[in-house]
Parts: structure tokens; sequence; C-alpha cells
């Protein structure tokens, strides 16, 4: 009898181009269906929560699949993770109704941007944070991301030549940036993204904690719906999914 699973991943983007398979480019969805392949006996298609930037990583990341497996739910972590590079990993695995979609029935997704101040890279964090040689200003970028809040539309955040005609409007529901010594972590949830719309509202708030932009200059970019008004785009490496929320009856992560 086939099931519906639906796993939970983590895993350090790095060395991939994304999850989403591609033909030129290794990617975090083809080397989970080579273990696939290996573990189950065939290749399903797999139903991602998101895409993912190449260098972006993920500690709640969610997919569904179909299968004929009979691997217990409780064991196909292991036997997955036995067959995958030490950088991904199955965290949970669990069975869901035929038509759920792991994208498509996401009610919202957060996200976690952590960023490194000062003039030297910890050799701990480096592969997961963005180092600013400088000490932002937190509680300005707070209040900038205070009004990001709500729905708006957010093409001033989406990368140029990305998504023609399509609808710009998000709805943000937290945006929260936290100071603990050297390092600013930035936390997201949203009921969608645009492309590299995480990474440029970041990169715009660093702007404004730097003194660069007005500390209310929040406002107006949104209003302008242009990428050239917003601040440049912060690099992948300090981008994490940690969070997907689903409509029916759980969350992840």
């Amino acid at each position: 009898m086939e099931r519906h699973i639906l796993l939970t991943l983590a895993f350090d983007g790095t060395r991939y181009h994304g999850f989403q398979v591609q033909k030129n480019a290794l990617t975090v969805c083809e080397v989970l269906q080579d273990a696939m392949q290996k573990t189950l006996g065939e290749r399903p298609d797999v139903k991602g929560c998101s895409r993912t930037d190449a260098g972006v990583h993920a500690s709640g990341f969610c997919l569904s699949f179909f299968t004929e497996s009979h691997i217990p739910l409780q064991r196909l972590p292991l036997a997955l993770n036995d067959s995958l590079p030490p950088d991904i990993r199955v965290l949970a695995a669990r069975e869901v109704p035929e038509n759920f979609h792991a994208r498509y029935d996401a009610h919202s997704k957060e996200y976690r941007y952590r960023i490194r101040t000062g003039s030297i890279d910890s050799p701990f964090d480096a592969p997961y944070t963005w180092r600013v040689n400088g000490k932002p200003d937190g509680e300005k970028m707070q209040r900038a991301a205070d009004a990001c809040l709500g729905a708006h539309d957010f093409r001033s955040f989406m990368s140029r030549g990305s998504g023609a005609g399509e609808d710009t409007v998000r709805r943000v529901d937290f945006f929260q940036v936290e100071k603990e010594e050297n390092v600013l972590t930035i936390t997201i949830r949203a009921d969608g993204y645009l492309y590299n719309m995480v990474r440029i509202l970041v990169g715009t708030l660093v702007e404004i904690g730097m003194g660069r932009l007005p500390e209310d200059s929040m406002g107006r970019i949104l209003k302008a719906r242009d990428r050239g008004a917003a601040g440049p785009t912060a690099p992948a490496k300090g981008l994490c999914l940690t969070k997907v929320f689903y409509k029916t009856f759980f969350e992840t992560g």
C-alpha cells in the first residue's frame, strides 16, 4: 500500500545550489533522491516546501513524497541517513493525507539570518554568518523591521528580473532583531517570500543600522516598489530556513 510521507530535513547548504534539482549543479534534492533510490529501491518524485537559494541552510526544511516502501516511520530517518552525506540529515518522518502538499499547504515559513559584527570572523560560525565590519544599531534595525509587519507589496525586496507578473504582496507576521555580544540574529515569519526577499530585507536593515540609510526609510522603500530603492542583498550563507507552519495540523522545526 502506497504511503504519503513528510520528511523534515536539516542541511548545510554550503556546497549545494539550493534544494530543487538542476541539470548542471549539485542540489540537496538530487542527493536525497540518490539516498532514497538506495534505501527504498525507488526514486520518488519529491515536493519541497521551498526552492532555497544556493548556499542557504535549513534546520527545518519539509518535503513530501509517495512510496510503497514498508520501512516503519520511526526507522526511516536513520535508514536514509545511512545513505546521506553528513551535511544532510533527515530529522523526522510522518505520514500525511494523500492530498497534502509540502509547499501549498504551508501557512507560513520562518527564516533566521545571523550577522557577526566587528572586524574578525569566528572560525566556528564563519560558514553560517555574514560578518559586517562595524556595529549596526540593533534598535534602529528593529524599528525598521516593525514597519514591515502586516501585508505589504514587497516588490522593492525582490531581485530584478524575477517573478514577472507575480503578485508581490506578502504578509509578515513576525520580524525580530536580537543582539547577543557580537552576533545579531534576525528572525522573520511570513506567509510567503519573493526571490531573495529575506536577504534584501537583511541588507537593507544593516544599511539602516549602520546609518547609511535613514531610520524611517522602510516605509518609503516599500512604497517605491523598485529594487533600486532597497539595500544590498545579504550573502546566502547567513540564511537558514528554521520552521514551516502548516494550515492543517502541525508545525515543523
